[in-house]
C-alpha cells in the first residue's frame, strides 16, 4: 500500500500520463486513434529501473499505473471483497488509453518474467515461473494486435502492434530453445521497425533504429543453432564492437564462444614463449589462450573510451583465473617447485615458466590500460581551458604522475618474473621501457612544480627527462620494434625543449615582480602588528585565522622586590593590663548566657 501513496511532484507526473489525449472526444467519438507504443515502452523501462536492470521496481510501476488507468477510465475489476474480470472489446474502443491498459500488462508480465530470469541463475526451479510469465505478456500482445485491427486504429499503431507482438513471441521462443520459430519472429518484428524508420524523420526513427540493433544479435545466434557456421563470426564481431554484450543473449553468448573455444582448445597442447616451448594441460588456460588475439584485436579496434576499458577489465579478469588455474595447479607440489631451478640448465619448471608467461600477459596488459588512461588525460589537459568554461573538473598532472607509478612498478614486477632472469635480452627491453616511462613521469612532476611557480625545480626534472629520452635513443638500436608501441621520446624532447624557454621566461618575469614589489613577509620581518604601527603594507594575515598582532605569551621583564618590615619595637612595648575586664566576663557566666537566649535583660 506504501507504494500506491505517491506525492508531490512525482505522483503528479505519473498521473499526467493518464489523462485524456488529444485525438479523443469528451462524447465516446474519436479520431483515429494512435498510440506510440515502443516510445512509450522506452521511456517507461529507462525512467524506472531498467536503466541499472532494476526489473522488480519496473514491474511495481506497471501495476500502480494500471491501477490508475483502470480507477481513470471507470474500468475497475469489481471491488475489494470480489474480483469482476473484464475484457478490452472493440466496442468499448474509444480511448487509446484501453490500448495503453493491455499494453502495461504486457509490460508487467515482461518484467516480472525478466526478473525471474535473473533470479533463475541461483533458483533454477524459477524458470517455470518465467516462462508461464513470458507466455502471459505474448498473450496480452495478441489481445493489444487483436485491437488494433479495428477501424479506429491508424496503420502506424497496426504496425507497432504486431512488431510489438512479434518481439515478444521470440523472446518466448527462443526461452523454449526453438529456434527457427524464434527467428521467424525476429525477423518479422526487425522487417517491421526497419519499414517504420524509413517512414519517419530520422529524429523518430532513431528508436526503431535501435531496437533493430538489439535483436540482430538474437537473429545470427538463431541463425548459428539451426546450422549457420559464418553467425558465429559476426556474433564475435558484434560483441567485440560493443565491448560485451547485454539481455537476453549474454549468457548464452559468452557460454557459446567457451564452448567453441574449448572445442578448438582440445586441439592446442602446447605454446612457445621467448624461444621455449611449454606444454599446456589446463583446459582454462588453453581457452584463455586461444581467444587472447581476438580480445586484443577488439581492443585496438574499440569505438570509443569506455568499450576499450570495458574491453580490458573483461582480458584482464580472464587472466587472472587462468592464473589461478596454474596456481592450483601448482600447490601439490609445493616442494618440486622450491626446488624447480636446475643448477646445470638455470630454467624452471614447465609448469613455473606458464606461470610466469601468463603473469607478463597480465602485468603487460595492466600496463597497456593504464597507458591509454594516461592518453585520455593527456588529450584532456591539452582541452583544459575549454573543459574548466564547462564547469567540469579539470585533469592535474598528478593524475598522470599516479598512472605511470603504478606502469613502472608493473615493470620492475616483470624483471623478477622466474625463468628470466638471465634473460639480458628481456632485460635489458624492459630496462629501456623503464625509461621512457621514467621520462614521461618526470615530465608531469616537472609540470606540478610550473602551476606552484617552483621554476628551479622544474628546470632540473626537464633536464632529467632529457636525459631519460637520450639514453633511451642511445640504447634503443635493437629494440625499435618493440618500442613502437610506447610513447615517442622524440616528441617529448620537442615538448621539453619548447617548455624550457617558456619556463625561463616566466622564471624571469616572476623575478622582476618581485623586485618591484616588496612582499608582506618581507616588511613585516616577523614583527606583530603592535611593533609597526609607523610602517604601512598590505599583510593579508591580518583577515586570516593566525593574525599576529602582539607577542603572546609576553616575555619577562625585571621588577624590583617587594620591601621586608620589620617591627623593632615590638619587643618593648608595655600593654595595658587588662583583669578588670576579664573578671567581669567571668560573672556573667551560664546565668548571664541563658537570659540571653530567652531575652531577658538585666
Amino acid at each position: 500500500m506504501a507504494a500506491e501513496r505517491h506525492g508531490g511532484r512525482g505522483g503528479a507526473e505519473e498521473n499526467k500520463e493518464n489523462e485524456r489525449p488529444a485525438g479523443t472526444r469528451a462524447d465516446g467519438l474519436s479520431d483515429s486513434l494512435g498510440l506510440e507504443i515502443l516510445q512509450i515502452v522506452k521511456e517507461s523501462q529507462q525512467q524506472h529501473g531498467l536503466r541499472h536492470g532494476d526489473y522488480q521496481r519496473y514491474r511495481g510501476y506497471c501495476s500502480r499505473r494500471l491501477r490508475r488507468l483502470r480507477k481513470t477510465l471507470n474500468f475497475k475489476m469489481g471491488n475489494r471483497h470480489k474480483f469482476t474480470g473484464k475484457k478490452v472489446t472493440e466496442e468499448i474502443l474509444s480511448d487509446n488509453r484501453y490500448l495503453l491498459l493491455i499494453l502495461m500488462d504486457a509490460e508487467r508480465a515482461w518484467s516480472y518474467a525478466m526478473q525471474l530470469k535473473q533470479e533463475a541463475n541461483t533458483e533454477p526451479r524459477k524458470r517455470f515461473h518465467l516462462l508461464s510469465r513470458l507466455r502471459k505478456a505474448v498473450k496480452h500482445a495478441e489481445e493489444l494486435e487483436r485491437l488494433c485491427e479495428s477501424n479506429r486504429v491508424d496503420a502506424k499503431t497496426k504496425l507497432e502492434a504486431q512488431a510489438y507482438m512479434a518481439y515478444l513471441t521470440g523472446m518466448l521462443r527462443f526461452e523454449h530453445q526453438e529456434w527457427k520459430a524464434a527467428m521467424e519472429a525476429f525477423n518479422k518484428c526487425k522487417t517491421i521497425y526497419e519499414k517504420l524508420a524509413n517512414a519517419f524523420t530520422e529524429e523518430q526513427a532513431v528508436l526503431y533504429n535501435q531496437r533493430v540493433e538489439e535483436i540482430s544479435p538474437n537473429i545470427r545466434y538463431c541463425a548459428y543453432n539451426i546450422g549457420d557456421q559464418s553467425a558465429m563470426n559476426e556474433l564475435m564481431q558484434m560483441r567485440l564492437r560493443s565491448g560485451g554484450t547485454e539481455g537476453l543473449l549474454a549468457e548464452k553468448l559468452e557460454a557459446l564462444i567457451t564452448q567453441t573455444r574449448a572445442k578448438q582448445a582440445a586441439t592446442m597442447s602446447e605454446v612457445e614463449w621467448r624461444g621455449r616451448t611449454v606444454p599446456v594441460k589446463i583446459d582454462k588456460v588453453r581457452i584463455f589462450l586461444l581467444g587472447l588475439a581476438d580480445n586484443e584485436a577488439a581492443i585496438v579496434q574499440a569505438e570509443n573510451e569506455e568499450t576499450r576499458e570495458r574491453l580490458f577489465e573483461s582480458l584482464l579478469s580472464e587472466c587472472r583465473d587462468a592464473i589461478q588455474a596454474v596456481r592450483e595447479d601448482l600447490k601439490p607440489d609445493q616442494k618440486q617447485r622450491e626446488h624447480s631451478l636446475e643448477s646445470d640448465s638455470g630454467k624452471v619448471s614447465n609448469i613455473q615458466y606458464l606461470h610466469s608467461y601468463l603473469t607478463y600477459i597480465k602485468l603487460s596488459t595492466a600496463i597497456k590500460r593504464n597507458e591509454s588512461m594516461a592518453k585520455s588525460l593527456q588529450k584532456a589537459l591539452l582541452q583544459q581551458q575549454r573543459s574548466e568554461e564547462d564547469g567540469k573538473r579539470t585533469p592535474r598532472p598528478q593524475d598522470l604522475i599516479r598512472l605511470y607509478d603504478i606502469i613502472l612498478q608493473n615493470l620492475v614486477e616483470l624483471t623478477q618474473l622466474p625463468g628470466l632472469e638471465e634473460d639480458k635480452s628481456f632485460q635489458k627491453e624492459i630496462g629501456l621501457k623503464t625509461l621512457v616511462y621514467k621520462a614521461y613521469r618526470c615530465f608531469f612532476i616537472a609540470q606540478s612544480y610550473v602551476l606552484v611557480k617552483k621554476w628551479s625545480e622544474a628546470l632540473v626534472l626537464y633536464e632529467r627527462v632529457l636525459k631519460y629520452a637520450g639514453e633511451v635513443q642511445s640504447g634503443a638500436g635493437a629494440f625499435t620494434n618493440s618500442l613502437k608501441e610506447l610513447p615517442d621520446v622524440q616528441d617529448l624532447i620537442t615538448q621539453v625543449n619548447a617548455e624550457k624557454y617558456s619556463l625561463q621566461a616566466a622564471a624571469i618575469l616572476d623575478a622582476n615582480d618581485n623586485h618591484e614589489t616588496e612582499s608582506p613577509s618581507q616588511v613585516k620581518d616577523g614583527k606583530p602588528l603592535s611593533e609597526r604601527f609607523e610602517t604601512f603594507c598590505l599583510d593579508p594575515s591580518l583577515v586570516s585565522k593566525q593574525v599576529s598582532l602582539v607577542h603572546f605569551p609576553p616575555g619577562f621583564q625585571p621588577i624590583p622586590c617587594k620591601p621586608l618590615f620589620f617591627d623593632l619595637a615590638l619587643n618593648h612595648v608595655a600593654f595595658p593590663p587588662l583583669e578588670d575586664k576579664v573578671e567581669q566576663k567571668a560573672k556573667s557566666g551560664l546565668t548571664g548566657y541563658i537570659k540571653g537566649i530567652f531575652g531577658f535583660k538585666s
